[in-house]
């Protein structure tokens, strides 16, 4: 069940300086982030990456992640401070991931946020990872709210209109695999390297993208919720099926792509409609990109062109903060403060949090799990 933030006496009548922290995977990131009336601007951020302690797995390993974590919290936090010319007791609040992710990453940022927080008796705000992203295009442009959302990372998939700060619906979802975690796996299988997604999209240039036919799960069926875990399993096969050379590993990571950015474009054109025939969507409404998939070209491209034949307007974070960032923890914390909201310190971490929290528990389109809803 959602609960509300505690309200603040009064938000300040001016300009604020928030800090977020991000340490939902396997970024330690942190930034400062001044909001003017309607206007952010990043003063400063850092981003340290755990790239090096992963590769060898192939993956992220949620121990080596917390501990690294852990080690470098502190020191980001300082740098973040340097970078923007500020001093702690310049900062109004103090904002940090809470969820969802791998929860011994979230709660090393947590904590950190939470004792600055303590330290300079200033108020401390948890922010859902995913309104980070949903927000996040806000960093670089206006964008006005409500806008349709479509959300592809490494752990999500779904599209959500968002209608203001924490007003989210959601409209579709995976049912099972989130996009990211197909080419994460598509690049393992054909050991094209970590992270599994920009090796996917390089090898993709210079292949066929019509090489080879793959499923398109549940393109077929009505609605906006998608499968990607049979597409990963039709992966496999191909792989084991030819030999790999290099023109091989190409054409599949083009096939790949292509497929993925066709099921996404047809989804979003039907998100689109149903926003304009259900949701009462007028004029040339917004369609944002987020998440660290939103990073990749071909899929921008394939959904600029759908926005100019669906009369939408398209809009993405800049590709620095496509990615997992402390800027878009900052700036969705920043909006909750203006709006007089803060968290208590008893806040607890959560794996997994759901946008739309509603909807998770009365449709989870999959496991809802011991933790809650899933999705």
């Amino acid at each position: 069940m959602a609960t509300t933030p505690p309200i603040m006496e009064q938000a300040p009548d001016r300009p604020i300086l928030i800090l977020g922290i991000e340490t939902s995977c396997d970024e330690t990131a942190a930034a400062v982030v001044r909001l003017d009336g309607g206007s952010p601007e990043v003063l400063g951020e850092v981003i340290s990456s755990q790239f090096d302690e992963h590769k060898a797995f192939g993956g992220v390993v949620p121990e080596i992640a917390a501990r690294a974590h852990a080690d470098m919290c502190d020191n980001v936090v300082r740098e973040t401070l340097d970078r923007a010319g500020v001093t702690l007791d310049q900062i109004d609040g103090f904002a940090a991931t809470s969820g969802p992710g791998l929860i011994g990453g979230v709660m090393v940022g947590m904590m950190t946020a939470k004792a600055l927080a303590m330290a300079t008796d200033k108020p401390f705000i948890g922010v859902n990872h995913l309104e980070g992203h949903a927000l996040s295009p806000r960093l670089g442009e206006p964008v006005e709210f409500p806008y349709l959302l479509l959300l592809v990372s490494g752990g999500h998939c779904q599209f959500l209109s968002v209608e203001g700060l924490g007003q989210y619906k959601r409209l579709g979802s995976t049912i099972d695999d989130a996009v990211g975690e197909a080419f994460d796996k598509t690049a393992k299988v054909l050991g094209l390297g970590f992270p599994g997604g920009p090796a996917v999209e390089r090898y993709a240039k210079t292949g066929n993208e019509n090489a080879i036919k793959l499923p398109k799960p549940l393109l077929d069926r009505p609605g906006l919720d998608m499968s990607f875990a049979g597409l990963k399993t039709a992966v496999l096969r191909e792989a084991q099926n030819m030999e790999l050379t290099e023109q091989a590993l190409s054409d599949i990571s083009a096939s790949f792509q292509k497929t993925i950015c066709e099921i996404l474009t047809e989804k979003s054109r039907r998100a689109m409609r149903l926003a304009r025939e259900e949701l009462g969507f007028e004029g040339e409404p917004g369609f944002v990109i987020a998440g660290g998939v939103g990073a990749n070209t071909a899929l921008r491209n394939a959904l600029k062109t759908l926005c100019e034949e669906e009369a939408f307007s398209f809009h993405a974070p800049p590709l620095k903060w496509c990615t997992d960032n402390g800027a878009m923890i900052a700036y969705a914390g920043a909006m909750r403060f203006k709006a007089g909201q803060a968290s208590s310190l008893d806040l607890a971490a959560r794996p997994r949090w759901p946008l739309d929290e509603a909807a998770a528990e009365a449709n989870p389109v999959f496991g809802g799990g011991k933790r809650g809803a899933k999705a």
